[in-house]
């Protein structure tokens, strides 16, 4: 009878984690030697390959790779039969890995982790900035929990729970001949004084797809710039002239700057942050307390996304 043990289990995914014999041993605390022959003893019970070890860094075969899914289900099960006695026992406690975009981190984490962090002091948090891209694959890999990003991904095998609707709004020096316009369309900012983030942001595509923006040669901003930072471009707005588009979460404290004005579109914009896991996830109850805090969080009108409407990113 073939017996498959979940050490083995654990062990081929952390080498498809991580593509690395090496690493894979660290990261679940054996020998390097121990690893490998367990995989070894695997696939030879198994009559299959499981690693194509001929190529660097090393990936699963086409058989190895539904091997290694079906592995992740199983272990990811096996995770629910401790969730289920901390739900029975009313006990929080655990680990929680959070993965969140750059254009959302600085805005909304000061809003609630001092307090989910206070509330529930047994549950060890683990917060990453990150790109959404790289999200989607940790969730994917099973090395995040959860992810806080801008929705909808339509990525199989995510699951995605909205959780607020910021507007977009124009951050513009008060000089620049928009800041004079009270009704604003979307159209008027495909313009080449348009501040952005760096390929790779969703809300640099939000952006790009609210006004069909394509990038001219004919750049009118004093210098060409693309930041990782919504900071960084309000002070070229300030400081150089020119506008960018800002998160509504971004914009506290920004109406008191001399030098550029927040402007609302006649048609509100929108971007959908939810909360994004797989749908192995076992830590729902954690999940559910997670969700309850971020939306204590922030202003009630932000939970409705019946001001605007959702700007897609992908």
């Amino acid at each position: 009878m073939l017996a498959i043990t979940l050490t083995q289990l654990e062990y081929i995914v952390a080498v498809d984690t991580y593509r690395h014999f090496v690493t894979a041993s660290e990261k679940c605390f054996v020998t390097q030697p121990t690893l490998s022959m367990q995989i070894k003893k695997l696939e030879d019970d198994l009559g299959v390959i499981i690693f194509d070890r001929t190529k660097q860094p090393i990936v699963p075969t086409e058989i190895g790779v539904k091997i290694i899914e079906q592995a992740r289900i199983t272990l990811s099960a096996g995770k629910k039969i401790p969730e289920l006695i901390k739900e029975n026992s009313n006990t929080v406690s655990g680990e929680l890995t959070i993965g969140i975009i750059p254009s959302l981190a600085p805005y909304l984490l000061p809003r609630f982790i001092g307090n989910f962090t206070q509330k529930y002091p047994q549950v060890k948090v683990k917060i990453i900035e990150l790109m959404t891209e790289e999200i989607i694959f940790q969730l994917k890999k099973d090395t995040l929990d959860v992810g806080i990003l801008v929705t909808p991904l339509n990525e199989a095998g995510v699951i995605e729970t909205p959780l607020f609707y910021e507007k977009m709004v124009l951050y513009i020096h008060k000089d620049h001949p928009l800041a004079k316009k009270k009704a604003l369309k979307a159209t008027d900012i495909a313009t080449p004084d348009l501040w952005l983030l760096s390929k790779g942001h969703c809300f640099r595509s939000q952006v790009m797809n609210l006004c069909s923006y394509q990038r001219s040669a004919q750049n009118e901003l004093p210098f060409e710039y693309e930041s990782g930072s919504l900071e960084t471009l309000k002070k070229f707005v300030e400081k150089e002239g020119g506008f960018t588009l800002l998160p509504e979460l971004a914009i506290d404290g920004t109406m008191k700057e001399l030098n550029a004005k927040v402007r609302q579109f006649e048609t509100v914009p929108l971007r959908e942050v939810s909360l994004a896991y797989t749908r192995n996830y076992s830590k729902i109850r954690l999940l559910a307390l997670l969700e309850d805090e971020i939306k204590k969080s922030i202003p009630k009108a932000l939970l409705t996304k019946d001001r605007g409407n959702i700007v897609d990113w992908r």
